[in-house]
C-alpha cells in the first residue's frame, strides 16, 4: 500500500462513496467495482441490495467513458480491470479498510463524507480534563468549529437544544397532517437491477430478506438534491417536537428519509446542515426543529462514525450484559404476522415492506424488545445492517452495540434505553388496538413490553443498582410482589413471538 495521499491516480469508488466530494477534480478517471460476491456474502433486504445496486449503475451511466465500470465476483477481479495507479478513500469499514490497505498499487486516502476529521475528534477526545466521550460535548465542539447555529460565541437562541421541546407525542386523531415525503420515479436501471436480483434469486445464487417493492430511496445525486429540499420545505418546520413519536398510520411523520443518500455518499452531510440553518435564518423554519435535525447529523452521525473507528474491531463483540439468546426465527426472517404485539407486528412489517423505519422504531420497539430478551447484541447489529436500506457496519456497530443493547457497559450510552409498555403507549398510538395492556405485567393480556422491562431490571439487578440513572428502577423491582411470577412467565416464553 502507498502512503496517506493522493497521487492522483484513478479514483476507486466504492458504493457508499458516489458523491462529486469523494474526487478530486471534476474530470478525474473512475473505477466502479459491481462484486456479486457482497450479495452472496449476507441475506440482505432486497430492497437495500436493489437500491446499492441502482445507485452504483446510475453514476456509472453518468460517469460514461471516464469510469471502469467493471461487473465481476469479486473486487480483485475488478481493481485488475484497471490499468495504472488506484487511489481510494478508506472504506467505511474495519474489514474493507484492511482489505484496501494490504492491496499493491493502491493508495489510500483519509476517508471523506463526515463533518468532522479524524483529527479533529482525535483533538476533542484528548481535551484536557475529558473524563467520557460524551455526544452532548462533542456536539457543541462540532457546531462551535464548524460555525452552526451560532451567534457570535453563543448558541442561537442562547440554548445548545432543544431536546424537552422535542420529545412530545404526536397528535394521535389528526397526524401530523404532512405531505408525504419525496420518492423517485424508476427508470430502465431500476428494471434492470430487478431483472438481476430475481434471476440471481431464481439460480439459488442469493438470497434476500423482506418484499421487494419500488425504490423509495434517492440513486442520484440529483435525486437526492430533490429530496433534501422537498424536507427542508414541507417536514424540516414541523421535524422537532414529535421527533420521538409514532404514529401507525404516519410511518414517516417528519423525518427526513435522507439517511439512505448520506450513506451512499450521494449527500455530504454539512450541505445538509447549511441547508437546515439557512432555513431558520430565513424564518422557514423554527429554531428546535431545525437545531434537531443539525444535532442527528453533525452530533450523531458523525460521533457514531468516529466512535466506530476509536473503539476499534473488537467492539463488536462487547457483551457486558452477558447477552446469548440468538435471534428468533421469526424474528430474522421479518415475520410480523406472527406477532401479536401491534406495536412489535408494525415495526417489523415496516422493515419487511420497506426495509426502513424512523430512529425512535429503531431504539424503543425493535432494540427495547432484543435487550429485554437478552439477544446476542453483535448478531443484533448483524440483523440491522442487513435489514436496512441505510444499514452499514460503522453505523449499526455502535448504534446497536453501544446504544441499544448497552452491550458495552456503558462506554457510549450512561444508561440501557429499556422502557416498558407505558412508555410506548405515550409515544404513540399502538397501544390502543392492541390485545396486550401496557399497564399489565402478568396475566393473558400481559403486555410483553411490560413484563420484559421487569425481566430485565430483575436479570440485571445489580449494574442497575451501580448507576445512579438507573438505581430507582432497580429498587422498584424488589417491590414488586409478582417478581418472580413475572420472570417464571418470560421464561416460559422462550423464543415464541410476543
Amino acid at each position: 500500500m502507498g502512503d496517506i495521499g493522493n497521487d492522483g491516480g484513478r479514483r476507486w469508488l466504492f458504493a457508499d462513496q458516489l458523491g462529486g466530494h469523494f474526487l478530486d477534480a471534476p474530470g478525474q478517471p473512475v473505477l466502479l467495482v459491481e462484486a456479486t460476491s457482497v450479495l452472496r456474502r449476507r441475506r440482505f433486504h432486497r430492497q437495500k441490495a436493489h437500491l446499492v445496486l441502482s445507485a452504483l449503475r446510475h453514476r456509472a451511466a453518468e460517469l460514461g467513458d471516464r469510469a471502469i465500470f467493471a461487473r465481476v465476483r469479486t473486487y480483485r477481479e475488478g481493481l485488475a480491470l484497471a490499468p495504472g495507479p488506484v487511489t481510494v478513500c478508506r472504506p467505511t469499514s474495519h474489514a474493507a479498510a484492511a482489505f484496501v490497505a494490504g492491496l499493491p498499487g493502491v493508495t489510500v486516502l483519509p476517508p471523506r463524507g463526515f463533518a468532522s476529521t479524524e483529527e479533529e475528534f482525535a483533538a476533542w477526545a484528548a481535551g484536557r480534563g475529558r473524563r467520557r466521550l460524551l455526544m452532548e460535548d462533542f456536539y457543541r465542539d462540532a457546531r462551535r468549529r464548524l460555525d452552526v447555529l451560532m451567534d457570535g460565541d453563543e448558541p442561537a437562541g442562547g440554548r445548545w437544544n432543544f431536546d424537552r421541546e422535542n420529545r412530545r407525542p404526536a397528535p394521535r386523531e389528526a397526524g401530523l397532517g404532512l405531505p408525504p415525503p419525496w420518492r423517485p420515479e424508476e427508470d430502465e436501471i431500476d428494471e434492470g437491477v430487478r431483472r438481476d436480483l430475481d434471476r440471481w434469486e431464481r439460480a439459488g445464487e442469493m438470497a434476500f430478506a423482506g418484499r421487494d417493492a419500488p425504490r423509495a430511496h434517492p440513486a442520484t445525486r440529483d435525486e437526492a438534491v430533490a429530496a433534501l429540499r422537498d424536507f427542508v420545505r414541507h417536514r424540516l418546520p414541523f421535524f422537532g417536537p414529535h421527533q420521538d413519536a409514532m404514529l401507525a398510520a404516519d410511518p414517516v411523520m417528519a423525518h427526513s428519509t435522507l439517511s439512505p443518500a448520506l450513506n451512499l455518499g450521494l449527500l455530504d452531510p454539512m450541505e445538509c446542515v447549511r441547508a437546515a440553518e439557512a432555513a431558520y435564518r430565513d424564518g422557514r423554519a423554527p429554531l428546535a426543529s431545525v437545531e434537531g435535525y443539525v444535532r442527528q447529523l453533525i452530533g450523531w452521525r458523525d460521533y457514531m462514525w468516529h466512535l466506530y473507528w476509536h473503539f476499534g474491531p473488537d467492539y463488536r463483540r462487547s457483551n457486558a450484559l452477558g447477552a446469548r439468546t440468538p435471534l428468533p426465527r421469526w424474528f430474522d426472517d421479518l415475520d410480523a404476522d406472527a406477532v401479536g404485539a401491534r406495536c412489535l407486528s408494525w415495526a417489523l412489517a415496516q422493515v419487511r415492506d420497506h426495509g426502513f423505519t424512523h430512529h425512535i422504531v429503531r431504539l424503543m420497539v425493535l432494540g427495547n424488545y432484543a435487550l429485554q430478551r437478552g439477544f446476542d447484541p453483535e448478531a443484533l447489529a448483524g440483523w440491522f445492517h442487513r435489514s436496512f436500506v441505510d444499514g452499514y457496519d460503522w453505523v449499526m456497530i455502535p448504534n446497536v452495540v453501544g446504544m441499544s443493547q448497552h452491550a458495552d457497559g456503558g462506554r457510549l450510552a450512561t444508561k440501557p434505553y429499556a422502557a416498558g409498555g407505558a412508555y410506548i403507549d405515550r409515544m404513540s398510538d399502538f397501544c390502543g388496538g392492541c390485545r396486550y395492556r401496557p399497564d399489565r405485567r402478568t396475566g393473558d393480556d400481559a403486555c410483553p413490553f411490560t413484563a420484559g422491562y421487569w425481566a430485565f431490571v430483575a436479570r440485571n439487578e445489580e449494574l442497575l443498582l451501580a448507576n445512579p440513572r438507573t438505581a430507582r428502577a432497580a429498587r422498584g423491582m424488589r417491590r414488586l410482589a409478582d417478581i418472580d411470577e413475572v420472570r417464571a412467565r418470560e421464561a416460559r416464553r422462550g423464543d415464541a413471538p410476543p
